[in-house]
């Protein structure tokens, strides 16, 4: 392997034992009073991956896992309780803080997301043109209001717009093209990752196929590195190149797409993938994902996911297992690592 090979899969995201806790306490006054202790959130606990560049990672999961909360610590909207994350070769949080030299603006350049509500990410009050021209003129990309007006109908043209469109509000555009807008809004900068938050889930079936389409092409022609979050593994499917799984904050599986869908590890991961319909299986009966997430307030002792899991036994309930690698796959379960499944 050459030197200029080392450096094709050195991986250009590093996200290592991240966290994320919120307080979600009553009031002082309202603690002292009724005697209530601190209450702490744990949202993300210790999650760790990697993502190679020009290539795709999907977060899946049921709502409350984290993976939201995953996407905002990229993209330094929190701060993150512990752990790190390196984006090619800068400590991505300590350069958001930075304010030198305007670095925590340049690696917002490079670094966008595209929100998962595409009636709520927009600004009602403001036309297209000033809603994708913004970010190109808060970070001194282009200041010409002719060279603007041009960038924008280009930016417009490459999620599949009119440059015509640019002096129409959000209002007059449906979900699927208002998702468009936020996409284009986002490539404004000429980024190099985009963390994608759930970006089709608020959009029908054939819409959603339309924008991940485009997303697609877009990764071939700008070479872009995405972070998916989706529940939906049909849409993981497409787009992805790798899978994290996680559960109650924590990555429960990670795998490359084709192992995962082939031959899923962990018993939530065969939950959720026995769940979804399957063409050729018409005349068997599906199984419903069992039991509800446990309170994240008041999470189980050992591995979380034991109370809805039928492998469970006394280990399970009382030790965490921890990410290990399995035959090329990471897996956290005990009775994986054992052999009982």
């Amino acid at each position: 392997m050459t030197a200029l090979d080392n450096v094709a899969n050195k991986p250009l995201v590093v996200v290592n034992d991240i966290a994320m806790t919120f307080d979600v306490s009553a009031s002082l006054l309202t603690r002292v009073l009724e005697r209530q202790p601190k209450l702490l959130l744990q949202a993300v606990d210790g999650v760790s991956f990697e993502i190679e560049k020009g290539k795709t990672l999907a977060l899946v999961g049921e709502s409350g896992c984290g993976k939201s909360t995953v996407a905002k610590l990229m993209v330094g909207l929190y701060q993150p309780t512990r752990g790190s994350m390196t984006f090619d070769g800068l400590d991505a949080h300590a350069t958001y803080q930075s304010r030198k030299n305007n670095a925590g603006l340049k690696l917002r350049e490079r670094i966008q997301m595209i929100f998962q509500d595409p009636y709520a990410s927009l600004n009602p009050r403001w036309v297209v043109e000033d809603i994708i021209g913004e970010p190109l003129k808060e970070h001194g990309i282009i200041t010409d209001a002719a060279e603007l007006k041009a960038k924008v109908g280009d930016l417009l043209t490459s999620v599949g717009l009119s440059p015509l469109d640019g002096p129409k509000y959000p209002h007059q555009f449906s979900g699927g093209q208002r998702q468009r807008i936020s996409i284009a809004r986002a490539l404004a900068t000429n980024p190099e990752f985009l963390v994608c938050d759930e970006p089709t889930s608020a959009l029908d079936v054939s819409v959603q196929a339309q924008v991940l389409n485009i997303m697609k092409d877009l990764q071939k022609k700008r070479g872009l590195t995405y972070l998916f979050i989706s529940h939906n593994l049909a849409v993981v499917r497409h787009v992805s190149d790798s899978v994290g799984v996680m559960y109650l904050g924590r990555l429960v599986e990670l795998a490359d797409k084709q192992s995962l869908f082939s031959t899923p590890r962990h018993p939530y991961t065969r939950m959720l993938l026995d769940a979804i319909p399957k063409m050729h299986d018409t005349g068997r009966a599906r199984t419903a994902v069992q039991g509800e997430v446990p309170n994240p307030l008041n999470p189980p002792a050992g591995c979380a996911f034991n109370p809805r899991c039928p492998h469970a036994n006394d280990r399970c309930r009382s030790e965490r297992p921890v990410l290990t690698i399995l035959h090329g796959i990471k897996v956290a379960c005990h009775a994986v690592q054992e052999g009982r499944i």
